[in-house]
């Protein structure tokens, strides 16, 4: 068994552990991270006591609650001082977009805590934001859809001019919707200006199909695994339900474009529609974390996870295999049986302790 320089059972702590129709990605990290050999602990950060994957004791060894990002750093590290009191921390890996920002606030003081992180910087992030794409595409020569920045009805009936109908109108951090007619365009300002703030992005629509690549970057614009898929079948939402990786050499040199321009440290999922007349790929957005789908990454030989995990602990993974094209996923979901004990640990005490020593090992 591999140990900490605290002489314990090494640890990893993973967030994101919600698994509803609209999943985060914790779980399937968990599990590729798991099946790649890891011997020690998987923890789970939860913010919320009804995040469905705390209970997967099958998976997950201890689950604590944490702070909301937004409540601050000194927070979120004061709960994290505690938590590797209790069980010492190799790595965290944070698997929610709003994260990333408090986490690189405290990446020094998680480093003098023994703890690795291995996700991009501040200055990296903002390079590659909604309000950013368009301009990081055109300046280093990557294909991406017309985008207008609005701020108000002036702007958004130039812009809409400009992009015609129909015309994406995205939030500046989350949510999008197809407008048809100036009606609708208003109707969706209003709605994302209330919700998320300014600026307002639209953009021409691209016919065709939506492509997404898992990406795992080095840091220093190299391109440590990358696995592409088409998805088969939407919730609601417009989530992944089932997918399929597939085999196209131009997606892959896409994606090593995007990382060496970007210099990226860690994992990101490019979205990417591909015009049903041309051919042309278009980056739509590149999510600055693992997506929920990564756990086909492993199922089809390249395991991204693992890699990520063991850059976190200052290792050097090894040259991943050549994933396998026409691997697909098909997500269902599960009822999680556990005892009372689990919810009033977590809903009173903020943790939850399966195990001190790891189920699985080798």
């Amino acid at each position: 068994m591999k140990k900490s320089k605290q002489g314990n059972v090494r640890a990893v702590a993973v967030t994101g552990l919600q698994a509803t129709d609209n999943p985060a990605p914790g779980i399937a990290v968990a599990r590729s991270i798991r099946e790649g050999g890891w011997d020690g602990l998987i923890v789970g950060l939860t913010y919320d006591t009804f995040d469905t994957g705390s209970y997967n004791s099958d998976l997950i060894d201890q689950v604590f609650l944490i702070p909301y990002p937004n409540t601050g750093a000194e927070a979120t590290l004061d709960r994290l001082h505690y938590i590797h009191s209790i069980t010492p921390l190799s790595a965290i890996i944070p698997n929610l977009d709003s994260e990333l920002d408090l986490y690189n606030t405290i990446r020094d003081d998680l480093t003098a805590m023994g703890i690795g992180l291995f996700i991009p910087d501040t200055r990296t992030l903002r390079m590659r934001s909604k309000a950013k794409l368009a301009e990081f595409c055109h300046n280093h020569n990557l294909p991406a859809p017309i985008t207008e920045l609005v701020y108000d009805f002036a702007g958004l009936e130039r812009a809409l001019s400009k992009v015609g109908y129909p015309a994406v109108i995205k939030g500046v951090f989350y949510e999008a919707y197809t407008a048809y007619t100036w009606q609708e365009a208003t109707i969706h300002f209003d709605k994302l200006k209330l919700r998320w703030g300014l600026p307002i992005l639209v953009q021409n629509v691209i016919p065709g199909e939506e492509y997404n690549i898992c990406v795992v970057g080095d840091g220093k614009g190299g391109t440590v695994g990358a696995v592409p898929m088409r998805k088969l079948r939407l919730t609601e939402k417009g989530k992944a339900w089932a997918g399929i990786t597939i085999k196209d050499p131009e997606l892959i040199e896409l994606a090593k474009k995007t990382m060496e321009a970007l210099k990226w440290r860690g994992p990101c999922e490019l979205e990417l529609m591909k015009h049903e007349a041309s051919g042309q790929y278009y980056i739509i957005e590149i999510n600055p974390r693992f997506p929920s789908w990564c756990y086909l990454t492993t199922g089809a030989g390249q395991n991204l996870p693992y890699a990520n995990l063991q850059l976190a602990l200052g290792e050097q993974p090894l040259e991943l295999a050549e994933y396998r094209s026409g691997v697909t996923f098909a997500r269902h979901a599960i009822d999680i049986i556990c005892d009372l004990s689990a919810l009033e640990g977590l809903t009173m005490k903020g943790q939850v302790i399966y195990r001190k020593q790891p189920k699985h090992k080798e």
